[in-house]
């Protein structure tokens, strides 16, 4: 674990870095109306979450975390900007941290985010976390997708991350929330609806 002051000045860092972005946001009042209604799920991509995070900050979201060292920076950052944390990853306890995640969400009303290529990958290939979360909460799916004008990009990382330069243009994109139907979830169904957001997340994505 992190020293607390350690976490304590890395999270004012991030507040005072982001502060300098530009931000716009794309779809966010059909996003707001149905958000209205009830809790939802939120999909990112692990290498896009430095400015949704920052701007859905002390909103009471219910962050799923790593377990690893780095998922743990991250976690005790995300739990000073407001989150709530369900901690695990798919090699460590990752069905026990979408359950809690879940059970979270019932109690709390609190909408759920997931980077769904997350922990270690494949990059931008969506996990079924997120779809499993959603169906069994009868919550809307939502995909979020970012565009920066500039950027850090660290290229060894698995993920490729992106670090908005101070300045830069940070455009937000809320895709269409929807609804999985089914009653059951199957294996079957299941890879199918991973294919849907899989194809959301990609065609929200292009210009």
């Amino acid at each position: 674990m992190l020293p607390s002051p350690f976490s304590s000045v890395l999270t004012l860092g991030v507040c005072l870095w982001s502060a300098t972005l530009r931000y716009t946001r794309v779809g966010f009042e059909p996003f707001q109306a149905v958000r209205q209604q009830g809790p939802m799920v939120f999909s990112l991509w692990h290498d896009e979450l430095f400015a949704p995070c920052y701007l859905h900050r002390k909103e009471g979201v219910i962050a799923v975390v790593s377990q690893s060292r780095d998922g743990e920076i991250l976690a005790q950052v995300l739990q000073r900007l407001g989150y709530h944390l369900a901690r695990g990853s798919s090699s460590r306890g990752g069905l026990r941290a979408v359950r809690q995640a879940l059970d979270l969400l019932q109690k709390t009303g609190n909408d759920v985010v997931l980077t769904v290529d997350g922990p270690k990958g494949p990059r931008h290939v969506a996990k079924e976390g997120a779809v499993y979360l959603a169906h069994r909460a009868r919550a809307p799916l939502v995909p979020i997708r970012v565009a920066v004008s500039r950027a850090k990009r660290f290229n060894r990382a698995w993920d490729r991350f992106q670090l908005p330069l101070p300045g830069a243009r940070c455009e937000i994109r809320y895709g269409q929330p929807y609804t999985i139907h089914a009653q059951e979830l199957n294996a079957g169904l299941l890879k199918a609806e991973q294919a849907k957001l899989q194809h959301k997340m990609e065609t929200l994505g292009q210009d």
